[in-house]
Formats: C-alpha cells, sequence, structure tokens
C-alpha cells in the first residue's frame, strides 16, 4: 500500500503555528493531539515562570519531530518530496 508523500516543510510550517499540526499532517494523530495539550499546558505554565524554559524547548522539538517524521516517512514509502 502506498502512502502519500509528506512535504517536510509543509510539516514544519504547521508544527510552527500550532504545535501538533505538524504530526497530525504526518498521520500521527494521537502523537499530534498529545502535543497539542502539552504545549497548551507548557503555555499555561508561562504563568508560573516555569513554562517559559520548557515551552520553548517543547517548540523547537516539535518543528524537529514534525520535519524528520516527514523525511522518514518519505524514504519509507519511496523517495523524497
Amino acid at each position: 500500500m502506498s502512502q502519500p508523500r509528506k512535504n517536510p516543510g509543509v510539516a514544519a510550517v504547521l508544527s510552527f503555528f500550532i504545535p501538533g499540526l505538524g504530526q497530525i499532517y504526518n498521520g500521527q494523530i494521537m502523537k499530534g493531539i498529545i502535543f497539542i495539550i502539552l504545549a497548551s499546558i507548557f503555555g499555561f505554565l508561562t504563568v508560573v515562570l516555569i513554562g517559559y524554559i520548557l515551552y520553548p524547548l517543547f517548540w523547537i522539538y516539535n518543528l524537529y519531530d514534525a520535519y524528520n517524521t516527514a523525511r522518514e516517512i518519505n524514504e519509507r514509502y519511496g523517495g523524497y518530496y
């Protein structure tokens, strides 16, 4: 069964604006929902200052994960985007 190729740039841009959206674009629905929930929690934690450290770290990881997952999907299912 052939899976549609994913554009790593689109995945990263989606995750840039809404953490977890790039994972959903990549077909990782549950992971995307978990990322959205975590981003909300870390955003709320900015009220008690620890969120100012956790949210940016999570946000950067979110972008990295969306981009690399799209690349891995393309490599696994035949070529690059």
